[in-house]
């Protein structure tokens, strides 16, 4: 067998279908852009039907079959909704990526209810009931990947972790239920788990440069995440070769979490 003819049969995703929340930016659509380069028929599914469509052309231009399904996932009734936009547009997937997330982090003495449950709808509830929707499926046809973004603010507390880490920790543990739900059907389920990542999503917090600084040095290779950091991690957990790792919380995060 010929190297290349290995790599595929490990790592192709052609004729899979993939989803990923979040897919218009940052890590989202780092993995996203990720997994149409391999093959898959990906869904990009975020709010903005702009942002959507010129990360989707983009993808497109590198060759990629990409679908875009303009929903909000801040609500159960959204995600229902979004998980059945994604069917008619590209069938059942056998890859959901959950990336999109919300990053309200005010200090817990001034959390409210309100910060309190939509931090809890789109970085728990909604892929749980994208679980729920299309994990029983995957099972059924025998092959399925669950992918999901923590932090390691699920571990540990740093700058104001406040509802965040708790939706984050409570992410972890799903994956471990479903990878305990479908992992013999051949449904795995895991978690990567960022250190300090340049995105969108952390915005607020890269206005200090001193702190952006202090958090580069607490990894070992001396500089924060990339979204880009996190695509061929994916493409691992996503293809035929990553088979027997299921319920993981994998750290992709320079050694932040070992130093």
């Amino acid at each position: 067998m010929q190297p290349a003819d290995y790599l595929a049969a490990l790592f192709s995703l052609e004729g899979r279908t993939a989803v990923v929340t979040g897919g218009s930016s940052g890590i989202g659509r780092a993995i996203a852009a990720a997994l149409a380069a391999a093959g898959a028929r990906t869904v990009l599914v975020a709010r903005d039907p702009a942002r959507l469509e010129a990360s989707a052309e983009a993808m497109r231009a590198d060759g990629g079959e990409v679908v875009v399904v303009a929903a909000d996932l801040g609500s159960r009734d959204g995600v229902r909704e979004a998980a059945e936009a994604v069917v008619a547009a590209a069938g059942e997937p056998d890859v959901v990526v959950s990336a999109a997330g919300v990053n309200l982090r005010p200090p817990m003495a001034e959390i409210d209810e309100a910060v309190w449950d939509a931090t809890m709808r789109l970085n728990l509830d909604a892929p749980f009931l994208l679980g729920q929707r299309f994990g029983p499926g995957m099972a059924e046809r025998g092959y399925g990947r669950l992918i999901a973004i923590s932090s390691q603010q699920a571990h540990r507390a740093f700058v104001d972790s406040g509802a965040y880490g708790v939706s984050k920790a409570g992410l972890e543990g799903l994956a471990r239920s479903q990878a305990e739900a479908w992992s013999s059907s051949g449904v795995t389920s895991n978690v990567l788990v960022p250190g300090f990542v340049l995105t969108p999503l952390n915005a607020r917090l890269q206005d200090d440069p001193a702190r952006v600084a202090a958090l580069a040095a607490r990894t070992m290779v001396g500089r924060n995440g990339l979204a880009e950091d996190f695509a061929t991690a994916v493409l691992f957990l996503a293809s035929p070769a990553s088979g027997y790792v299921t319920g993981q919380s994998i750290a992709i995060d320079g050694g932040f979490s070992v130093h």
